[in-house]
């Protein structure tokens, strides 16, 4: 066996809740790593059963060279939280001059506590989260108001 054949690798994929299917683009990216797909949905699909089934959940799969995995989910993008929020379907094609909704400091604050609960965001203040997620907004062409 080669050497890079036989190395751990990591998958980052974006996965609705719930709705994990061999097709793409779980399948593809699984099968190319000579992993099962099917076995991986059907455990994804019961670990999230718990969440509202189409929220888009960040998953890291971790493939080792005898071909089984492990796979941690994070919590939803921050733009999703923002936008079901604001009560839009879709950001805007122009942040900055074409604002679409507005969402409250408390909305900001209550993402930045879902947030927080992340390995990567472990480290940060509440108050470091929430001015990233006022930054997200607006990007999203969303006001944060007082």
């Amino acid at each position: 066996m080669s050497k890079a054949a036989a190395r751990v690798q990591v998958v980052r994929i974006l996965i609705a809740a719930g709705k994990a299917t061999p097709s793409p683009p779980v399948g593809p990216a699984l099968g190319a790593r000579g992993v099962k797909a099917m076995d991986f949905c059907k455990e994804f699909n019961a670990r999230t059963a718990h969440v509202e089934t189409g929220v888009p959940t960040p998953t890291l799969i971790t493939i080792q060279p005898d071909r089984t995995f492990t796979f941690i989910t994070k919590t939803p993008p921050t733009s999703y939280f923002i936008k079901k929020a604001a009560g839009i379907e879709k950001g805007s094609g122009r942040p900055g001059t074409e604002w679409l909704g507005t969402i409250s400091l408390k909305h900001v604050y209550e993402i930045a506590k879902i947030k927080a609960t992340d390995d990567h965001m472990k480290h940060l203040s509440l108050e470091a989260i929430s001015r990233t997620i006022v930054g997200t907004a607006r990007s999203n062409g969303i006001q944060v108001v007082h």
